[in-house]
C-alpha cells in the first residue's frame, strides 16, 4: 500500500488545509494527476500523485489542517494491468476517513444547477454569490471552483478574491522563508557584468522573422544559458540537507512577482532539456497561473536552484537571498548602455549585471564564479543556445 502524504510547498510550510478532494476510493490515479486542492499562505495549490494505482482510502476529512508529512490517502498499487487516471475535476470523496462513499453530486438527467464541490460553494459564500446563477462546467455540470472564481471575475472586474487576500499571506511566508535563511546560511556574494550586444543583436533578427506571439523575450536566454552553465557546475544545482546533495534534474525556480504584492518562485522543470521556444512557451503559461494563485504541488517544491530577472529599465544589481534547502540564486539586473573596453578600444554596449549569492557551507567563491563565467560565456553565443 503507498501512503500519498501531504507534500512540503518550500522550506517556509508547516502545514495545509486540505480543501477539497477531487479523487474518491476506487478512483484509479496515474502519475502527475491532480488528486486534490490544499490551501496554504500561498493560495490554493493542486496536489499532484506521483504513484500510479487505485485509490484505497482517504484518510483525512476536507477542511482538515494537514502537517507536513501527514498521510493524506493510502493507494493500491496496479495489479499489473494498465491504470486508467482518474478525471482531475472528479465529484468530491467521501465524507470521512472510513466513511460510506458520497452519491454522484448529478445525476443522470436531473439539472445540475447549484451541485458545487465543497471548495466551490466556500468561495461563493466568502464572496457573496449565490450558486444557482453559476454555470457549472465539472462533469455532468458541477460548479466546481474555476467556475467561481469566473463568476467573481465577471462580477468585480477583478481577480479572484483569493489573490487579493492571499497577498499579505505570501509576504509573511516568503519573511518568515528569508529572515530563516538569514539566519542559518553563511552567504557570500559575486558579480559579473555581461555584453549583451550578440544576444540582443540575434534576438532581433531571430524576431523580426517571426509572428508577434512567437517572439522570444531576453529572460530566455538567460534561463537556458543557467541551465546549461549548471551541467558543468553541479555543485550549485544542489540542496543542503546535513551535507551538499546534487540534484539530477535542473529546475531552476522562475521569481515571478503579484501584482497585489508577494513574490512566488515556482520550477521551470528540467529546465536544459528545453529549447528556447519551449522556455517561452512555459513562462507564456506559468505566470498568470501565478498570479492567480492556481499552481501545482511540484512547481513550488522542485525547484534545485532560484533566479529572479529585473528586465530592461530597472536597476542594475539584484542580490538575492537563497531559499533554503537550495545553495544559490542568481539576480539578472536590468540591462542600460555602458561604457565598454575591449581590444584597447572604448566604446558603449547594452549590458547587465549577473550576481550569485552562495551557500558557503556548501561551495565557495571559485565555484561560483565558474557558473558565472560559463553563463557570460552561453551569453556571447545565443545562437547556440
Amino acid at each position: 500500500m503507498i501512503e500519498f502524504k501531504m507534500p512540503s510547498l518550500g522550506a517556509d510550510m508547516e502545514a495545509g488545509t486540505l480543501a477539497e478532494w477531487l479523487v474518491k476510493p476506487g478512483d484509479h490515479v496515474t502519475r502527475g494527476d491532480i488528486i486534490a486542492v490544499v490551501d496554504t499562505q500561498k493560495g490554493l495549490i493542486e496536489i499532484e500523485v506521483f504513484d500510479d494505482g487505485v485509490i484505497d482510502r482517504l484518510v483525512l476529512e476536507e477542511n482538515q489542517k494537514v502537517p507536513v508529512g501527514t498521510t493524506m490517502a493510502l493507494i493500491r498499487e496496479p495489479a499489473g494491468a494498465a491504470v486508467k487516471p482518474a478525471a482531475i475535476a472528479a465529484p468530491p470523496a467521501a465524507t470521512g476517513p472510513a466513511g460510506p462513499s458520497r452519491q454522484p453530486a448529478v445525476q443522470l438527467g436531473l439539472p445540475a444547477a447549484g451541485k458545487a464541490t465543497p471548495l466551490a460553494r466556500r468561495l461563493a459564500a466568502e464572496a457573496g454569490i449565490d450558486l444557482a446563477g453559476v454555470l457549472g462546467t465539472g462533469p455532468e455540470g458541477v460548479i466546481n471552483k474555476e467556475d467561481v472564481e469566473r463568476e467573481i471575475r465577471q462580477r468585480s472586474g477583478e481577480g479572484p478574491k483569493e489573490v487579493a487576500a492571499g497577498a499579505e499571506s505570501i509576504r509573511a511566508a516568503v519573511a518568515a522563508a528569508m529572515a530563516k535563511s538569514n539566519r542559518e546560511i553563511p552567504h557570500y556574494y559575486l558579480e559579473t557584468t555581461v555584453d549583451l550586444s550578440r544576444a540582443l543583436a540575434w534576438l532581433s533578427q531571430t524576431n523580426s522573422e517571426r509572428p508577434v506571439k512567437e517572439r522570444l523575450l531576453l529572460v530566455v536566454l538567460y534561463i537556458k544559458a543557467l541551465a546549461k552553465s549548471l551541467r558543468q557546475v553541479p555543485d550549485l544545482n544542489a540542496y543542503w540537507e546535513k551535507g551538499l546533495v546534487r540534484q539530477q534534474e535542473i529546475n531552476i525556480g522562475f521569481a515571478i512577482s503579484l501584482r497585489t504584492g508577494g513574490v512566488l518562485i515556482p520550477a521551470i522543470r528540467e529546465a536544459d532539456t528545453k529549447s528556447l521556444d519551449e522556455l517561452m512557451g512555459v513562462l507564456n503559461e506559468l505566470i498568470p497561473r501565478a498570479r492567480s494563485l492556481r499552481l501545482r504541488s511540484s512547481e513550488l517544491s522542485k525547484s534545485t536552484i532560484t533566479m529572479t530577472n529585473l528586465g530592461e529599465g530597472q536597476v542594475e544589481k539584484v542580490f538575492g537571498v537563497i531559499y533554503p534547502p537550495q545553495v544559490a540564486i542568481l539576480g539578472f539586473g536590468g540591462y542600460s548602455s555602458r561604457p565598454w573596453a575591449e581590444n584597447g578600444m572604448l566604446g558603449i554596449r547594452p549590458a547587465a549585471t549577473i550576481t550569485l549569492a552562495g551557500d558557503h557551507r556548501a561551495t565557495d567563491g571559485t565555484t561560483g564564479s565558474r557558473l558565472l563565467m560559463a553563463i557570460r560565456e552561453y551569453l556571447q553565443k545565443p545562437e547556440d543556445l
